[in-house]
């Protein structure tokens, strides 16, 4: 008799290891635990999931059809794999959990994200670690989130509020019910809400807004963004006949600035709980009470929204990198400074992981030449704003 994968999810035994031959077959990318993305060292020790969000990441390395959680390594090798990855830097990189191919708060998927947190905790390493989960945190788990001393966490609860079935099968409100319970429950660590993506036609009604912004009560900060809708997802959509939300699939996130408007016009109108931010290490860090790691603050248009105290902290804490260390910097790293200008470290030669290494360690934004960010679109794709010409 064989069993679902939610079946499978209630059995209570340790997630079995995929075999070499078996991790051959996945993308490289899939089988690579470590990443470095823009909010941290993304640590992926365990893949697949049956919660089919017709938006995932996962169709990016091929393996949506993978249902039931299957780990590449165990714990203890995979805190080894992070410690010792070249662009770690104890107390100062930020970690994410389980972002990219598993929710972590799955039943038999969150013994081993807590015994990762226990690793790391043991290290008394004071790294942000952020966990992004839309599935159910019950007050138990919310005990165990508690126990650990030394590591900055943040629980980041994912909720869009999508109704269509097609879209997003689970039932928002059980993020939402979670959320709830993890801020009641709040005490060593800190709570996103993390409102996402909103789309246009989708989720974007009075109501829906509404909806959104009566969770920021339960929430030390709320980030809200948009939809990847890149070529990988945009296929399924097409494959699946489902509506696609946009003609073009950028690299970028989408959110259009009418959108933006809309929802900050919402804010002034019904309130908020916790402020609203645009970007996810602005939201953590506020909520920890640090300045953002990511160095936004040179990108002051960003912080227009912000709370007087955040953008206080960020002033103290940012200031413009010494050219000569800079150069030296990405000279190491392969790549060439081309200018320090007010709002960002500009390198070309410079793929995404090392320049991000030069962000958090220096605080500054580091952009790539060949990519440029255009004033006021917060490092969102061009749909759905004016065109222009200007380019930082």
């Amino acid at each position: 008799m064989t069993t679902s994968p939610i079946e499978e999810f209630v059995i209570g035994r340790p997630l079995p290891i995929l075999t070499g031959r078996q991790q051959v077959e996945l993308q490289p990318a899939l089988a690579d635990v470590i990443e470095y993305r823009k909010s941290g060292l993304s640590v992926n020790w365990i893949i697949g999931c049956p919660l089919d969000c017709s938006y995932c990441v996962r169709h990016f390395f091929h393996n949506f059809e993978m249902k039931v959680p299957r780990r590449l390594i165990d714990e203890e090798a995979a805190v080894v794999r992070l410690l010792t990855h070249r662009y770690f830097r104890p107390h100062v990189t930020p970690i994410q959990l389980l972002n990219r191919a598993t929710d972590p708060m799955l039943p038999r998927v969150k013994p081993h994200l807590f015994e990762m947190l226990r690793l790391l905790d043991t290290e008394k390493l004071t790294n942000h670690v952020l966990v992004i989960t839309r599935w159910r945190i019950d007050p138990e788990d919310c005990a165990t989130l508690n126990s650990f001393n030394n590591i900055r966490l943040t629980i980041l609860v994912t909720n869009s509020g999508i109704d269509d079935e097609r879209i997003e099968p689970v039932d928002s409100q059980i993020a939402a019910t979670s959320l709830r319970t993890v801020f009641e429950h709040a005490d060593r660590y800190r709570v996103v809400h993390y409102w996402r993506p909103i789309v246009p036609g989708l989720n974007d009604s009075e109501e829906h807004l509404q909806r959104g912004l009566a969770l920021t009560h339960h929430a030390h900060a709320t980030v809200f963004t948009g939809l990847f809708f890149k070529g990988e997802i945009r296929d399924y959509y097409r494959e699946n006949g489902l509506p696609e939300p946009y003609l073009e699939g950028p690299r970028r996130k989408i959110f259009p600035e009418d959108l933006e408007h809309r929802i900050l016009t919402a804010a002034g109108k019904y309130g908020t709980g916790s402020p609203l931010f645009r970007k996810t290490s602005c939201g953590v860090t506020y909520a920890h009470g640090v300045a953002d790691y990511n160095g936004h603050y040179g990108i002051r248009e960003l912080c227009d929204i912000c709370p007087v105290a955040q953008i206080r902290r960020c002033a103290e804490a940012w200031k413009r990198p010494d050219e000569a260390e800079v150069d030296e910097f990405a000279r190491q790293l392969g790549g060439k400074l081309v200018e320090i200008n007010e709002r960002a470290i500009v390198v070309s030669g410079l793929n995404e992981p090392p320049r991000y290494l030069m962000q958090h360690g220096l605080g500054y934004q580091v952009h790539d030449v060949d990519r440029p960010h255009i004033p006021h679109h917060h490092g969102r794709a061009d749909i759905g704003w004016p065109a222009t010409k200007e380019k930082l």
